[in-house]
């Protein structure tokens, strides 16, 4: 894949991890998959995938490739905001943004920080996190880019 989105990007292992810590913390999302699988064909019925332990179906789904780009976002967002909060932090501190535990406020409209703001956080989170600092600048570039002037999309 020439230009794999935010979350193709992410090495199997972590795609895997990712699925299945989601299917376990909410079970609409365990449910959303096994539809998905469902409706593809293959001979499998919803009561049968639903009785799968969680790693198993997760493995399936990421073999499968059975995540739609909704499923790809959501994931996303879980993995930055809910499960793994830090590189969030870290980005809404640098650029003066209001939040609670990485949560931006409702109150909030975009864009969320200046220009030289969202470059100072960008410096931060590359600086306090790496790779993955530059892979969540990546997602937020590729999802969000007009709520943070001055982010690239190769950011």
């Amino acid at each position: 894949m020439a230009n794999p989105t935010p979350y193709r990007s992410l090495p199997p292992a972590r795609r895997l991890a990712l699925v299945t810590k989601a299917m376990t913390a909410h079970r609409d999302v365990r449910a959303g998959f096994v539809q998905r699988l469902v409706s593809r064909g293959g001979g499998f019925r919803a009561a049968t995938l639903m009785s799968w332990p969680v790693d198993r179906l997760a493995r399936e789904i990421v073999r499968m490739n059975a995540e739609s780009n909704q499923d790809e976002l959501d994931l996303l967002h879980l993995l930055y905001v809910e499960f793994e909060p830090a590189i969030q932090i870290t980005f809404l501190d640098a650029a003066g943004v209001k939040h609670a535990n990485g949560v931006i406020e409702e109150s909030l409209e975009p864009p969320f920080a200046t220009e030289a703001a969202v470059k100072r956080a960008a410096d931060a989170v590359r600086a306090a996190h790496g790779e993955d600092g530059a892979h969540y600048l990546f997602t937020i570039a590729t999802y969000n880019l007009a709520s943070w002037p001055g982010l690239t999309p190769s950011a």
